[in-house]
């Protein structure tokens, strides 16, 4: 008996990561860069996308709710193979995410 996909192919991870990139760059970046923050893809592997965050992002109290109820949630809706996120934060980051 042949296995069958019904219709939906999985694809491979080079094509996931850039198609990760370009929501990256189009719809999340725009918005964390208002704040002075950066978002970038650091790796994707086996359905899990790990994000790079620095700038403002790096140490703000609402990155890990901007990661998982904007950009995971966005990612997912697009991207149906991506499982998790996970953020890193910029241990160097010189930028301080609260406003004086």
């Amino acid at each position: 008996m042949e296995s069958r996909s019904w219709g939906r192919q999985l694809r491979d991870d080079m094509i996931i990561r850039e198609e990760i990139i370009k929501i990256l760059d189009e719809r999340v970046q725009p918005s964390v860069e208002m704040h002075g923050g950066i978002v970038e893809l650091k790796d994707y592997s086996d359905g899990i996308a790990t994000i790079f965050m620095s700038g403002a992002c790096s140490g703000c109290s609402s990155s890990s709710l901007t990661l998982h109820m904007g950009i995971e949630q966005l990612l997912k809706h697009y991207i149906p193979e991506l499982k998790s996120v996970i953020g890193e934060e910029d241990p160097n980051s010189t930028v301080d995410p609260y406003y004086t």
